[in-house]
């Protein structure tokens, strides 16, 4: 099978990171929406892990099956094995990371960790696929992204929420080099628009961001005025349930 060249960041930027693959006729963050992202160009893949019951790194963005399957038990309390037999639509199961890893070896992947008990799994599923070079690791917090960055050399990381926010800070005065110590490592920085009535995009962040050797990425950008809008503005990457559609309107810039 084709393994990817060069590292995550390569091509250069903008980049369409397929957000729990293209959920148009199968449930996100299944192997068939991963398929369908990767038919409509995707190299870029972006999944949330949750252990499962006895250790599996499992595709899922929820703690609970309650929005997925209409049930209330948590991925963690099932082991694989009951994971599988969950119809979450279609007849589609929960998949792992290892099977997503090993079906699209050419495809980089953005690999959200949702808890700590999440870490160790993540980590084992990377190292049984040598796939170091061509994941992003990222968790909402900063210590846990830093735990994943130590114990998988090669990967690259993406700020956690106390970084992006000393990021924003040393955006209002364009300040790089405060930008660079605030993310400790991180090469990117994974955000929306706005938090509440706090806007944290802004022309000063893009411009210090890249100042200071870090990319940006927007999410969830799915509607097509917004994902021009944002090219145009110079982020990076566009993190969007609509990889099909981000795609085409890189092709026509």
């Amino acid at each position: 099978m084709t393994r990817v060249a060069g590292g995550w960041f390569e091509p250069p930027a903008p980049r369409v990171l397929a957000h729990r693959g293209l959920a148009l006729e199968a449930p996100e963050n299944t192997l068939a929406a991963f398929e369908a992202a990767v038919r409509a160009g995707a190299r870029y893949l972006e999944t949330d892990i949750h252990p499962s019951a006895d250790g599996a790194a499992v595709l899922a963005h929820d703690p609970t099956l309650r929005r997925v399957a209409a049930r209330a038990e948590a991925v963690a309390d099932l082991p694989l094995d009951a994971l599988r037999r969950v119809d979450l639509g279609g007849g589609h199961g929960f998949g792992t990371l290892d099977e997503l890893l090993h079906a699209f070896p050419a495809a980089r992947l953005n690999i959200d960790v949702k808890t700590d008990a999440a870490v160790a799994a993540t980590i084992e599923a990377v190292r049984r696929a040598d796939a170091a070079d061509r994941v992003l690791l990222t968790a909402f917090s900063d210590a846990r992204r830093r735990r994943l960055a130590a114990a998988v050399p090669g990967s690259v990381t993406s700020a956690g929420r106390a970084s992006v926010l000393r990021a924003a800070a040393a955006s209002r005065t364009r300040n790089s080099a405060a930008m660079r110590r605030g993310v400790a490592g991180a090469r990117a920085l994974q955000i929306p628009e706005r938090v509440g009535r706090i806007r944290l995009l802004s022309p000063a962040l893009v411009e210090t961001a890249h100042a200071a050797g870090l990319e940006v990425h927007v999410w969830t950008v799915n509607d097509e005025a917004d994902m021009r809008r944002l090219l145009a503005l110079g982020v990076d990457g566009l993190v969007t349930d609509r990889a099909d559609l981000a795609l085409r309107i890189m092709a026509e810039s």
